[in-house]
């Protein structure tokens, strides 16, 4: 099949082609939101902004969930807060923080949990982290959500909460293991005091901005698909969607290439497009003013098009 028909193809039939293998497990951590926000919802008033910006960014990351979840995503970790965020200010904290409260209260959030059937979990050091300062009562608030969705057995959302270093706490998760059982925890068991339950290995990781993946620890293996969107994640579309997971599903795989079986227009077409690209580099940008933007780096030569490169014979 190829990305044209992909792209066709009723939800549903996408959603049973993306589970064909077994449930699918993917990082989205939203990034650029407040760029994304203030650039389509300008206002002159702060305390406006505020308000707002919990509303819309509370709609559009419902309305991204509901996306992977009708696309065959059955689980998504979703890393939503790290510490580093609250030396931003002490504005910005406060606005952080009500936002991860929106997220175990907000009416419409527990609408998507009921209509969807999604298990919600929060992950990360956040008790250690919030237990001395005045947000410690979202810990209460995050146990709450989970009661409350706990029989929800269609999808799962895990939000990710300080778990930029799980190394401490998966320290003492072990040692609390040792001293109830007597031995050491296997990886699944410590996955599972981590996580809430067992998660399987990340399948693919959809960023923004600089290349780098974070904050999914104990499942990552280094086999999972990267992909990291241009424009910031609200702005992630259906077809952009479908586009990473058909190479997901489709161009990522078939294991290692058989060198000596490919054919002689395989190596001049694979020769032609390297010789093409050489001294370009994937994930190398550029600062214009305090913002860093990804540069082009990849040439299609003059006797290549992309569907030479995306959709060579017998590949259907």
């Amino acid at each position: 099949m190829d990305l044209q028909t992909f792209q066709a193809l009723p939800v549903a039939k996408v959603a049973q082609l993306v589970r064909a293998n077994g449930p699918k497990v993917c990082v989205f951590p939203m990034n650029g939101t407040r760029r994304w926000f203030m650039m389509e919802y300008p206002l002159s008033r702060e305390e406006d902004m505020a308000s707002v910006y919990c509303d819309v960014a509370a709609e559009r990351h419902i309305e991204l969930y509901e996306l992977f979840f009708e696309h065959g995503v059955d689980t998504l970790l979703t890393p939503i807060f790290g510490p580093d965020l609250l030396e931003r200010g002490e504005a910005y904290a406060k606005l952080a923080t009500e936002g991860l409260a929106l997220l175990a209260t907000h009416a419409k959030f527990m609408e998507f949990y009921d209509a969807y059937q999604v298990r919600v979990r929060f992950y990360g050091d956040y008790r250690e982290f919030f237990g001395s300062t005045p947000y410690a009562y979202l810990a209460d608030l995050f146990d709450e959500a989970t009661a409350q969705t706990l029989s929800h057995d269609r999808h799962r959302l895990f939000f990710g909460v300080c778990a930029q270093s799980a190394t401490e706490m998966i320290a003492r998760l072990a040692i609390q293991y040792h001293a109830e059982h007597g031995c050491v925890p296997d990886q699944r068991t410590l996955i599972e005091m981590y996580y809430g339950e067992y998660v399987e290995p990340v399948d693919l990781f959809v960023g923004f901005d600089k290349f780098c993946v974070f904050d999914m620890p104990l499942v990552a293996t280094g086999n999972e698909d990267l992909y990291f969107t241009v424009s910031p994640s609200p702005y992630l579309s259906e077809r952009q969607l479908r586009d990473i997971l058909y190479d997901h599903v489709h161009s990522r795989r078939g294991g290692e290439p058989d060198y000596p079986a490919m054919e002689p227009d395989d190596w001049k077409l694979m020769k032609v497009f390297y010789g093409a690209n050489m001294d370009r580099t994937l994930g190398v940008g550029t600062k214009l003013g305090q913002i860093w933007y990804p540069l082009p780096q990849v040439e299609i030569p003059s006797d290549l098009t992309y569907p030479d490169l995306l959709h060579r014979p017998g590949d259907r």
